[in-house]
């Protein structure tokens, strides 16, 4: 579900992104995501993780799904449509957790199932949402400067890695990198010069005027490109 939220807003996965909060209501379901908390971050390059268990700060709508209630209540569709009209945050929350809603509309017995609804939840302003049957998912797509240069530099550290695929270097082999590179880039291999180091074996990184000898020229972002040059220790 994250990554789809960032496919549908273009957040590219190496950009880093601070934090997803999942509701959760199911005390079964707690130890569960718990267990594999670190794991969903790396997959999806978020920062932080936060469960809540207070879910009015998600704000849900609910609407009849006439494609399966037609079938079975044709008769009664105008009723039940205003019923289930009628439900409150309370009343959504319960539907999903029991799946179903047993009430009587005109004299005749009728059964709500989750599937006879479609629920949505509407968006927070800096965030994105979705749903997938009863798990929502909140991504905070708020992007700070230190969050940006981080994404610049994982993307750097990703065409130096092809350059050295290419080039036919040993996955141990040293390099020394040259960079020619606009500002932005440069302020962000400052502020994450060890890391991009420490990921490309690279023994000097410097940021330089002119384009080294063989550099090559490679887009980072729509906005952002360099000329990279590396050559073997």
């Amino acid at each position: 579900m994250v990554l789809s939220l960032r496919k549908r807003h273009n957040l590219r996965v190496r950009q880093p992104l601070k934090r997803i909060m999942i509701p959760v209501d199911d005390p079964d379901f707690l130890p569960q995501i718990e267990s594999v908390r670190h794991l969903i971050l790396s997959e999806v390059n978020v920062k932080e993780m936060e469960l809540i268990t207070e879910t009015d700060i998600l704000t849900k709508t609910i609407k009849p799904n006439f494609k399966t209630l037609g079938p079975k209540y044709s008769k009664l569709m105008k009723p039940i449509a205003a019923f289930i009209e009628t439900f409150g945050q309370a009343d959504i929350r319960q539907l999903e957790k029991a799946g179903e809603v047993k009430t009587t509309i005109e004299g005749q017995d009728v059964v709500i199932l989750l599937s006879d609804v479609d629920i949505f939840t509407e968006d927070i302003p800096g965030w994105a949402v979705a749903n997938e049957g009863s798990l929502t998912v909140a991504l905070d797509m708020t992007l700070d400067q230190a969050l940006i240069e981080e994404g610049l530099s994982r993307e750097l550290v990703n065409r130096i890695q092809n350059m050295r695929k290419d080039a036919g270097f040993e996955v141990t082999d040293r390099i020394q990198i040259k960079i020619c590179c606009p500002s932005e880039l440069s302020a962000a291999i400052e502020h994450n010069f060890d890391y991009i180091c420490s990921e490309t074996l690279a023994e000097t990184l410097d940021v330089v005027e002119n384009a080294p000898e063989g550099a090559v020229e490679t887009e980072l972002t729509e906005n952002v490109a360099a000329k990279i040059g590396i050559a073997k220790i």
